[in-house]
């Protein structure tokens, strides 16, 4: 739609009829329970036996605390089955190492349990919580079905059952252990963790930026293991101040910053309770990243991808699991970077096996031979095989039928604001065909078996329900309908909605850029508005344009009277190499290019008053706004930058080099990037803020920003949080100040 037909449609959509007078959203009741987005079930999952379905749910009178419950398919039950309340250690304090783990998994804000896991035979759940490890009976009786596993000083962490579920293993002071059920013995894998050596760890590099929170591996037969050896003592150590509200705490801190060197992170593999573990060959380098431990179905030996430290190789190895040798099965390369692989899945007993390249210049499927020789290509065209970009979800596999040869997956075939299942044979060429039906965005869990789905399904008007689906996309049961009826909890804001329009504009280079526009309640024709620019634009991420339910304060904003207005710039992940690469080696310049393509667009519309035009981030999107401000002060009256980064020189290695190189190779390039260049620029109104503990984005960032600022004279308001980490906005004790600021600093300065 071109811009002057859209101006018409919303001019005519929301002039056309009196608003309705309804309650507007408060940022209290952002925070408040129930969850104005309604019930959801959260980490499910199918038990082995397909029998039931387990979850996460919210109390009903507390949004971020977490009870397990499950569903029984053949009876169409819910049940709780663990009330986190009830065990002893619900309230208990993490460890520093339990309050990292979550702060790399985004589940700070959150209580109660929040991960837990389901043995083999679909009898046992383990549950996690408090820094101990509980087991739940599902044959017992409720009073005597949880049983307590560890009931000591340290803190249990990363656990799980064995696949066949003979052991429930765990880190504990930085060492792997095993518990063997049938007789309740403990047995310490590793035994030299312990200062700056652990074991069976995910280092801080491989939690924050690749998507691996795990540091070992069982084989499907149990009878051995792989696992890290993490040395941090390569790894500069900073001193670090965590500004609390009434104390200081100085923190040594082992930061792998970018161009400097990273973690020794070295590979073995034991038989479980016989003999000394083996070193895996991992090359003649070891300055590299281990990204991805898969083992084989025979267990005779396991795959293992490891990144060059410039990710522009990425190297499929075959381990053998007696004598830790390894032999290459396949490379992928770029001039760019290479993507870790999250789709490797055997489809053979022999180590047949399904792959994820963007080869192409799209990622796509291929079949590989057990010895790495390639058989074919499974899926092509200019789209993408793409999941999401965290945890499970990240995977577009999402179930495989190795009898009939079938693979399912996600896309973004029909739109890239959206995500759909598809299926495709892949033995024989064949046109994938689409098994979801409704237009927005699914997110997909399928049974082992491959015989029903779970489908988590939203578009920008409509909250997430959850459907118990044939594999063919036929409905079988809805587990949560969420309906926006009179007993929903968004029920009372409900007529103050404002409906999302999408559209797309072109970049300079042509490329199709995505959009997302929400009106401001109550337009009157003949008046002009003022804008918030919702901005993220970082590499590697999800773009923030989706036809999905989510992001309430947008609402907020838009009933607050303002237009609010979200573009996924170049360099946004997930539409190809082309699209994905643009901002190689010079961050913070494409995507202020196409930022400013977006405030043209808006200009021309006849109700946004040009003038009043404000942009605001977090994390990446703090640093846009930053860039955007100074780089471009002509389009952005106003900016609020949370938790910027300011210089990539400050920030890590694996995330940086990968779209910048290191600062030795690309100088001028960080120069360019660097947010203190472009300072002497900034003439509009700036809002900055900032956790004073953040161990992601350092404080530091905006600390030698207020430096440079106040060097040039120039004025800011600040907001830094006491002992507030990087999602300090998710949290129920900072999030609805930090919000309340966003609001009033533009109230102040476009209103």
């Amino acid at each position: 739609m071109t811009a002057p037909r859209f101006a018409r449609f919303v001019a005519g959509l929301l002039f056309g009829a009196a608003p309705a007078i309804a309650a507007d959203l408060t940022i209290a009741r952002l925070f408040e329970a129930p969850d104005l987005s309604g019930p959801t079930l959260r980490s499910a999952s199918f038990s082995p036996d397909g029998r039931r379905i387990t979850y996460l749910r919210a109390k009903a009178d507390a949004n971020d605390i977490y009870d397990l419950w499950a569903y029984d398919i053949a009876a169409n039950r819910h049940t709780l089955l663990v009330d986190s309340a009830r065990l002893a250690t619900a309230g208990g304090a993490l460890s520093a190492e339990e309050e990292a783990r979550r702060e790399r998994q985004r589940t700070s804000s959150l209580g109660g349990i929040l991960e837990y896991d389901l043995s083999a035979d679909g009898r046992y759940i383990l549950v996690p919580l408090g820094g101990d490890l509980y087991l739940y009976d599902l044959t017992a009786r409720p009073e005597r079905a949880v049983r307590r596993l560890t009931d000591t000083a340290g803190y249990e962490t990363d656990a799980g059952f064995s696949p066949r579920g003979r052991y429930v293993s765990f880190i504990r002071d930085a060492n792997l252990y095993a518990i063997e059920l049938a007789s309740g013995r403990e047995t310490a894998i590793t035994k030299d963790g312990g200062g700056l050596v652990a074991f069976g760890v995910a280092e801080f590099i491989a939690q924050e930026e690749m998507n691996r929170n795990t540091g070992y591996w069982w084989s499907p037969d149990e009878q051995r293991i792989a696992f890290t050896r993490v040395d941090e003592s390569p790894v500069a150590e900073i001193e670090r101040f965590e500004i609390y509200a009434d104390s200081v705490k100085v923190v040594k801190q082992r930061y792998p910053a970018t161009g400097a060197r990273n973690a020794d992170v070295q590979l073995y593999v034991t038989r479980v309770g016989a003999g000394p573990a083996v070193r895996v060959d991992l090359g003649a380098n070891p300055d590299i990243y281990l990204a991805r431990v898969d083992w084989l179905p025979d267990s005779a030996a396991f795959a293992v991808q490891r990144q060059s430290r410039d990710q522009k190789t990425l190297t499929l190895l075959r381990a053998d699991a007696a004598s830790g040798a390894t032999r290459t099965l396949l490379e992928e390369h770029s001039d760019t970077w290479v993507d870790i692989c999250d789709e490797l899945t055997f489809v053979s007993a022999e180590g047949d096996f399904l792959w994820g390249s963007s080869r192409s210049g799209f990622q796509h499927l291929y079949l590989y031979a057990a010895d790495g020789t390639l058989r074919r290509a499974v899926t092509s065209g200019e789209w993408m095989v793409v999941g999401e970009d965290r945890g499970d979800a990240l995977r577009a596999i999402r179930g495989v039928d190795r009898e009939r040869g079938l693979v399912w997956f996600m896309s973004n075939a029909a739109s890239p604001i959206e995500r759909q299942l598809y299926v495709t044979s892949y033995r024989r060429a064949e046109t994938p065909r689409r098994v979801s039906r409704e237009a927005g965005w699914h997110t997909v869990r399928m049974s082992p078996d491959a015989r029903h789905y779970l489908d988590t399904f939203s578009d920008s008007e409509h909250p997430p329900s959850v459907t118990l689906r044939n594999r063919d996309g036929s409905e079988r049961a809805r587990l949560v309908a969420n309906a926006l009826d009179a007993s929903h909890p968004y029920a009372p804001y409900l007529a103050s909605r404002q409906p999302s329009r999408f559209g797309t504009l072109k970049a300079r280079d042509g490329q199709t850029l995505y959009y997302q526009l929400t009106p401001a309640k109550d337009m009157q024709p003949g008046r002009r508005y003022p804008v918030i620019v919702d901005v993220y634009g970082g590499p590697g991420v999800l773009g923030r344009v989706r036809n999905a339910w989510g992001n309430l304060f947008r609402q907020y904003l838009a009933q607050s009277g303002y237009v609010v207005f979200t573009l996924d710039n170049r360099g946004t992940a997930f539409r190809g190499v082309q699209f994905d690469t643009a901002a190689f080696h010079r961050l913070g310049a494409i995507e202020v290019e196409d930022q400013v393509t977006g405030v043209e667009f808006l200009r021309s519309l006849p109700y946004v008053d040009p003038a009043r035009i404000g942009i605001w981030g977090w994390s990446y999107g703090g640093y846009m706004t930053l860039m955007s401000m100074m780089q471009a002060p002509d389009y952005f009256a106003a900016g609020v930058a949370g938790a910027p980064v300011t210089d990539f020189r400050l920030y890590d290695t694996h995330y940086t080099e990968r779209y910048m190189g290191t600062p030795a190779e690309n100088p001028t390039g960080y120069d360019a990037a660097s947010v203190m260049t472009h300072a002497a620029g900034l003439r509009g109104p700036l809002l900055i803020m900032h956790g004073m503990a953040d161990d992601n984005v350092l404080f530091t960032n905006s600390t030698a920003l207020f430096k440079r600022l106040q060097d040039l004279d120039k004025p800011f308001d600040a907001m830094p949080y006491p002992g507030g980490k990087h999602g300090l906005i998710r949290h129920a004790d900072t999030g609805p100040h930090a919000y309340a600021m966003v609001k009033r600093f533009f109230d102040e300065n476009l209103r």
